[in-house]
């Protein structure tokens, strides 16, 4: 992967940010969640590509935050956000019940805060 598509892999953790709103505020809480996972790890694909990295496996916030040697910060923050990766879609994540049974507004709204925590410190990187 260049370094060129780190913007666009940047720009679609924006754009996932505004889906995120969206999905929070029509209270699906549990698809919140998720995407807010999922803006943590595309923003830091996008550092990691932009810093020239080739390629990114891991699906984890905090393993390519601890690759990039990102503040404790980013690091926990991601920690979190990782918790949503599997819980917040698969029914098996849980003993019982349906992912979305399990979510509230107020992790959604922390979760979503996050993501944009993280997306705010790469788009340095991308300022400089």
């Amino acid at each position: 992967m260049s370094a060129a598509r780190a913007k666009d892999w940047f720009k679609q953790a924006e754009n996932d940010l505004l889906w995120a709103n969206d999905t929070l505020a029509a209270g699906r809480y549990a698809q919140a969640c998720f995407i807010a996972q999922q803006i943590g790890e595309k923003s830091l694909k996008a550092l990691a590509y932009h810093k020239g990295y080739d390629l990114v496996k891991s699906h984890s916030i905090m393993e390519i935050g601890r690759s990039l040697d990102l503040p404790d910060g980013i690091i926990n923050l991601g920690k979190k956000l990782d918790l949503y990766y599997i819980s917040a879609r698969y029914p098996d994540a849980f003993p019982s019940g349906a992912p979305f049974e399990y979510f509230t507004k107020d992790q959604a709204s922390d979760a979503v805060a996050s993501a944009e925590i993280i997306l705010l410190h790469v788009k340095g990187y991308f300022s400089e």
